[in-house]
C-alpha cells in the first residue's frame, strides 16, 4: 500500500498552497451535508416562516451559497475557484425535529470543490442557529461530511 503525504507541506513542514498547474482541468463536482437539530416548536417557526429573523431556510440558502463563494477567504490555503454552480437545499425533518442542508459545488477546473461545498452546508448550518438562537440555543449543529466528489486524477468519492 502506498503511502499518502499531506500536499499542504513543503519538504521542511512548512504550510504552502498546493501548485496545480500542471493537473489537467476536468469537471469537479461535490456534494456535502450538514444537520441542525432543535427542539419541535423550532422545527414549527421554520415550517411556518414564523421566526423573528424571517424566511429561516431562504436565508440560510444565501448564505450557503456566499460562503461557498468566499471559500478561499476563510479556508487558508484554498485555490480561489471560478465556481459554476453553487446548489444549497434545506429540507425540513419534523419526525428528527431537523433541518437537514445539502450543497452541491461544480466547476470546470484544477482543482476540487469539496471545500466549497462543506463551506457552504456548514455555514448555512451555523445561519439556521443564529435565526433560531434566541428560542433554542440547545439546538445541535451535526454530522458535517463529504458526501461525494467526482473529477480529478484520484476519480470518484462516495461516502459510505
Amino acid at each position: 500500500m502506498s503511502r499518502k503525504k499531506l500536499t499542504h507541506f513543503d519538504e521542511g513542514g512548512n504550510a504552502r498552497m498546493v501548485d496545480v498547474a500542471a493537473k489537467d482541468v476536468t469537471e469537479r463536482t461535490a456534494v456535502a451535508r450538514a444537520t441542525v437539530t432543535m427542539k419541535a416548536a423550532t422545527v414549527k417557526l421554520i415550517a411556518t416562516k414564523k421566526a423573528a429573523k424571517g424566511d429561516v431556510l431562504a436565508v440560510a440558502q444565501l448564505a450557503g451559497i456566499m460562503a461557498a463563494k468566499k471559500t478561499p477567504e476563510l479556508i487558508p490555503l484554498c485555490h480561489p475557484l471560478s465556481l459554476s454552480s453553487v446548489d444549497v437545499k434545506l429540507s425540513i425533518d419534523s419526525k428528527r425535529n431537523a433541518v437537514d442542508i445539502e450543497a452541491t459545488c461544480k466547476l470546470k477546473g484544477r482543482t476540487g470543490v469539496e471545500m466549497e461545498a462543506l463551506t457552504a452546508a456548514s455555514v448555512a448550518a451555523l445561519t439556521v442557529y443564529d435565526m433560531c438562537k434566541s428560542v433554542d440555543r440547545g439546538m445541535v449543529i451535526s454530522d458535517v461530511k463529504l458526501l461525494h466528489k467526482s473529477g480529478g486524477k484520484s476519480g470518484t468519492f462516495n461516502a459510505r
